[in-house]
């Protein structure tokens, strides 16, 4: 076989790592020689779509040999409303991921800067390393929180974009909103500031709401949320922003033909129209994590602020040996490399396995709970 190339990629994609996503467990049982594993890798519901929104999809799939419609636009109609805001402030994506990534497409050019608190989503250096950017980055606070002063400050000249994840993937810190707006106050408004809320259903209403706190205030401010996490349609994949109608259009130009599918769309509708039921269902997962934070504290360990559907424990140099420990036993977790693991809740039976198998693992010598 030849030992030539095939293909010249970009150098900016040529060095590039690839997003890791969340391992399955099918996966960690192949390598590991073991069965029953459970997957709590990914920030995913662990219960299936309300039934509304499973109907309003079955319902859809005889009409699947035509194209969806290419602007969403009744899902645009439909966010428009129930968010408060005029229709042509919304655009929509697959997933919010897939608007990040549009966005790091409609504005960086080879040498702009793309500014974010780091650790934060692996997503903003990938989508800033595809169009050679720069990525500059503050770190965390001591409480895994925002140091925005320090944000603000490192923002520049050459600065297109602020990637701010509230709450935070993957430490579970939110932001509140008043915060948010002093720290907007300090950028101008050459700079899109992305308030990235895909974890906004399972956020204390306390921290309160850029959408409408936000929006109306600054021109460069663009929210972007999901129907992944807490509607349970991380499968169908689509997300949403909400901003000024200058952002929304221009955004519109780089989204792909037909990104957003039928059937995520039709989901989508039925899970605005039934947001009740999908809030009850949050709730349920909150409190879930709440039981895991206390089973956790009661042995010793200690945690941020979580305001997500996941829980994260530091571990520093101790990161990578107890993910493996967890997942030789059963229990994919995600790990980040000297930072810590990032644990989803999952059913009631699952976080009680975490719970026992983290503690073998502390019996076994093999990690101090801190």
């Amino acid at each position: 076989m030849s030992t030539q190339r095939i293909g010249r990629p970009r150098p900016a994609i040529d060095g590039l790592p690839a997003y890791r996503p969340g391992k399955g467990a099918k996966q960690a049982e192949a390598e590991h020689g073991i069965t029953n594993a459970i997957k709590l890798a990914s920030n995913e519901n662990p219960d299936h779509p309300i039934d509304p929104i499973m109907g309003a999809i079955q319902a859809a799939i005889p009409g699947l040999n035509r194209y969806a419609d290419h602007r969403a636009t009744a899902v645009r109609e439909a966010i428009a409303e129930w968010v408060g805001v005029d229709v042509g402030q919304v655009t929509v994506g697959n997933g919010s991921v897939g608007l990040l990534y549009q966005l790091a497409v409609t504005y960086v050019d080879p040498g702009d800067e793309v500014v974010f608190p780091w650790r934060s989503f692996e997503a903003y250096p990938v989508f800033t390393g595809m169009m050679a950017g720069t990525a500059v980055t503050v770190p965390l606070s001591a409480t895994l929180g925002y140091d925005l002063e320090a944000l603000a400050a490192v923002v520049g000249d050459r600065t297109k974009l602020v990637f701010i994840a509230t709450p935070n993937n993957p430490t579970g810190v939110a932001t509140p909103t008043a915060d948010l707006a002093r720290f907007v106050e300090r950028i101008p408004d050459h700079v899109v500031v992305v308030i990235d809320e895909a974890y906004r259903e399972f956020l204390d209403p306390s921290f309160g709401n850029p959408v409408a706190e936000l929006v109306p205030r600054f021109d460069n401010v663009l929210v972007t949320r999901t129907f992944s996490k807490a509607h349970g349609l991380a499968g169908l994949r689509l997300g949403y922003a909400v901003g000024h109608p200058d952002v929304v259009s221009a955004v519109d130009k780089t989204l792909a033909p037909f990104a957003v599918n039928a059937l995520a769309q039709v989901a989508a509708l039925a899970a605005i129209e039934h947001e009740p039921l999908v809030a009850e269902r949050c709730a349920a997962i909150v409190a879930e994590r709440g039981r895991v934070e206390t089973a956790l504290a009661a042995v010793g360990w200690t945690f941020p602020d979580h305001q997500t559907n996941f829980v994260w424990l530091t571990l520093g140099a101790a990161t990578d040996a107890v993910a493996l420990g967890l997942e030789q036993r059963g229990v994919v977790v995600r790990p980040f490399s000297d930072d810590g693991i990032r644990i989803t809740i999952g059913a009631a039976a699952e976080n009680d396995r975490f719970v026992t198998t983290l503690q073998e693992l502390v019996d076994a010598g093999l990690v101090v709970p801190r």
